[in-house]
């Protein structure tokens, strides 16, 4: 591969990606050896961090550790999790270990050693407007250089022929929790905040959990482990009907490969909607064994007698909250089957209620009057992850993890985060940069199933690059 020189200062780059998460971290890897590319990539934190108050000891990813950054795309890369292992000497004892699904805590260091060893990757960069110049065909983007501190330290405009976003979920926090969250006083926390506040939530008298999604049973699971037997004065509650677990049979697991995301995004927009909602369990449930481990911990509290004072309580959603007394939180609770109602007076609570994507508008706004969008007025997305726009606009932006809407519950599924970048990189190309399989399912999704096209072969012009290497 050919290093790319540093570019003139108004000349445009083929890609600028706004986000470094694990998504276009991917894309930033496969993008590295090819040749002509003149790629960088911002993100207003000031390191790489993946869910870094969801770090628990012990807590895995739910995808098989061939489900780095680029494995799945192109196992030869350096960038993938086994050779970061090598380059840390701990092949032999990973392949001792028999671990299909490595920590959480493993992951993020996995990335963080790409992050470190890649090019590209621009940190300390908050990216604040994105605009279309047609009279010279590229997108501007302005971003504010920040300190070690996030305050502003210089400003700056990077032109690009084609953007990808990877800007990631937020925390979702529920309406009538919202005052709570943001006053002072109790306790009252988002999952993603865990680990900051665990000293804190340990030592309240009574806790609650709300939400009983995988981040709630992990939480669930560590406060039970480490409060006393018969006082652990905890509530773990939430709107799903059951403590159900994740589907993960094998066919199961089929909802989550390229297959699938090409007949879901075939579908009707109506269609499409009610399918997300109705496959909630293939991605909300909670993994089976730690359903086990919170079952095997309340069991063994009942060894000398008695119960473990802990409730566990499907079914229900929060309908307003309020504070008391300022020490205490109140919760006013409604159990939709039962249609009965009734408060809970807690000490502490944690906010296991999810993500959600953030808005594209909120970056793309002034790329607002190019923007087609659907019936209800989200972006439209194409097949190859691309926003549609007006044909006037001959640059591209991708979308990734921001497409639930037009390609199903893969979308934030670390699974397809390679495969998702290699059709990227092959559309930007115009040529099949990575080879990609046909087919990846034995299910057929639909009475017919669309097969993978490679795009065609004619490369369209890049950045042209001079190699000044002596």
């Amino acid at each position: 591969m050919n290093p790319a020189p540093t570019p003139e200062p108004d000349a445009p780059r083929d890609l600028v990606g706004i986000g470094i998460g694990p998504v276009n971290l991917s894309l930033a890897a496969l993008a590295h050896p090819l040749d002509g590319l003149d790629t960088v990539f911002y993100d207003q934190r000031p390191a790489f961090g993946w869910h870094p108050g969801l770090l628990l000891e012990g807590a895995t990813i739910q995808v098989p550790f061939l489900a780095d950054l680029v494995s799945l795309a192109d196992p030869t890369s350096p960038w993938t999790f086994l050779n970061y292992l090598r380059s840390r000497e701990r092949l032999f004892p990973f392949y001792f270990a028999e671990r299909f699904h490595i920590q959480r805590a493993e992951y993020d260091a996995y990335c963080r050693w790409v992050c470190e060893n890649l090019p590209g990757l621009h940190f300390g960069h908050q990216v604040d407007a994105v605009r279309w110049n047609p009279e010279r065909d590229v997108f501007e983007v302005d971003y504010t250089q920040l300190d070690t501190d996030g305050e502003a330290e210089a400003l700056g405009r990077t032109y690009t022929r084609n953007i990808v976003l990877g800007i990631g979920t937020e925390p979702y926090v529920p309406d009538p929790l919202k005052p709570l969250v943001e006053a002072p006083g109790v306790p009252v926390v988002h999952a993603a905040d865990y680990l900051d506040h665990r000293a804190t939530l340990l030592a309240a008298e009574h806790v609650t959990v709300v939400g009983i999604g995988q981040s709630g049973a992990e939480i669930f699971l560590d406060l039970l482990r480490n409060r006393p037997a018969g006082r652990e004065k905890l509530h773990w509650l939430g709107r799903t009907e059951a403590f159900a677990p994740m589907e993960y049979s094998k066919l199961g697991l089929e909802h989550f490969t390229p297959d699938h995301t090409r007949y879901f995004h075939a579908l009707p927009e109506s269609t499409r909607d009610r399918l997300v909602e109705g496959q909630w369990q293939l991605h909300k449930g909670i993994d089976a064994a730690t359903i086990a481990a919170v079952h095997d911990e309340l069991y063994r509290r009942t060894l000398h007698g008695g119960w473990p004072d802990a409730v566990l309580t499907p079914g229900v959603r929060v309908r307003t909250a309020g504070r008391v007394a300022t020490t205490k939180v109140e919760l006013h609770l409604e159990h939709t089957l039962q249609d009965s109602r009734s408060r809970l007076t807690t000490d502490a609570v944690v906010l296991a209620t999810g993500y959600r994507e953030r808005p594209l508008d909120r970056i793309l706004a002034g790329l607002d009057p190019y923007m087609r969008r659907d019936n209800q007025e989200r972006p439209r997305i194409d097949e190859d992850h691309r926003l549609v726009l007006d044909p006037s606009v001959t640059g591209t932006v991708y979308v990734q993890n921001a497409e639930t809407h037009t390609h199903g519950v893969g979308a934030p599924d670390l699974g397809l985060a390679a495969w998702r970048s290699a059709i990227i990189l092959n559309s930007l190309t115009g040529s099949e940069a990575y080879a990609l399989p046909g087919r990846t399912a034995f299910t057929t999704f639909g009475l017919t199933q669309r097969r993978h096209v490679p795009p065609p072969r004619e490369a369209p012009a890049l950045t042209p690059l001079v190699d000044d290497r002596r």
